[in-house]
């Protein structure tokens, strides 16, 4: 029986899973640092500047986004521990519970910050 090595294949393995969600996590901070240094820059234009930008982000879609943003940071901060602890302790045996941590920590992470957000809506 021949065994399969194809990106399929290799789809099926925790660390391939969580190597591209790392990678997906990276690209979705790099979307948000342009308009985070937009929102710096309009407060360095002046008050009126800003405040029209901050009511931008009072959009529902923009909370969604938010909570992305916070659950993608924690992702590939988790993610990113995981690698190193690879690289400097002996986890390749338990590796699928690490990604099941660093999966839970960011998740958890989403969850409160849109539980804050919430109680601040109300």
């Amino acid at each position: 029986m021949r065994r399969s090595t194809g990106f399929m294949h290799a789809q099926r393995r925790p660390g391939v899973v969580a190597s591209v969600v790392h990678r997906l996590s990276g690209l979705a901070l790099t979307f948000f640092l342009p308009a985070h240094f937009l929102a710096l820059g309009s407060a360095l234009s002046g008050a009126g500047k800003f405040e029209r930008f901050m009511n931008v982000t009072e959009n529902p879609i923009i909370k969604v986004l938010e909570v992305g943003l916070v659950t993608s940071l924690a992702v590939h901060l988790a993610c990113g521990l995981r690698i190193l602890a690879i690289e400097f302790l002996d986890l390749r045996e338990r590796t699928a519970a690490t990604i099941a941590v660093c999966f839970a920590f960011a998740l958890a992470s989403g969850l409160l910050f849109l539980l804050n957000i919430q109680m601040g809506l109300s």
